[in-house]
């Protein structure tokens, strides 16, 4: 029996388009890292919120005599603000990815009305806008990482005073930069 062009064409066709199908349904191994990196933003939070309990109480109950005191008190209201912005970040990535490779998040986008879009920080539309959300809350997590660390640092001589300033610095343009990114743009 020989094989006709036609059947090897419907057939090949038929093969495709399986593959095309199973090949579709792949992407939906996404839910994993979406899944993990919500349930880390959600731990983030917890530990964000630990951490700022941490420094309500050591300013109820701790020893205001002390220098280190307010270094201390503020350095933990600082840090769970930076595990905050961490946890967001995750966030972001997870609605990202959920939204880019899986599926639109229907509740987003349905308002009361029915005709209303959401355009928060986690409305993504393409690998660009996902990249520069997170590009974004990243370094404004790093500034505040960094700001807790000059909280603490000592300032004991001319050369420890130079590293804070150029510090200092570095964290002000940092923080232009951030303002300027996406401006040239719309």
């Amino acid at each position: 029996m020989a094989i006709t062009p036609r059947l090897s064409t419907r057939f090949l066709n038929r093969l495709e388009s399986r593959f095309e199908w199973a090949f579709w349904r792949l992407r939906l191994i996404a839910i994993l890292p979406v899944l993990m990196t919500a349930a880390s933003g959600f731990a983030t939070f917890i530990l964000g919120t630990k951490e700022t309990i941490s420094a309500l109480s050591l300013m109820m109950h701790g020893d205001n005599t002390d220098k280190q005191y307010v270094a201390k008190v503020l350095g933990g209201f600082v840090g769970g603000v930076d595990l905050y912005l961490v946890g967001i970040a995750l966030l972001i990535f997870s609605y990202g990815t959920y939204e880019l490779l899986i599926s639109a998040i229907d509740p987003a986008r349905d308002g009361e009305n029915g005709d209303s879009k959401f355009t928060g920080v986690l409305d993504v539309a393409n690998l660009d806008d996902l990249k520069e959300k997170l590009v974004k809350v990243l370094v404004v997590a790093l500034l505040v990482f960094g700001f807790k660390s000059m909280i603490a640092m000592p300032i004991t001589d001319g050369l420890s005073l130079l590293y804070y300033s150029v510090a200092l610095l570095l964290l002000s343009l940092c923080a232009f930069l951030m303002g300027r990114l996406g401006h040239g743009r719309h």
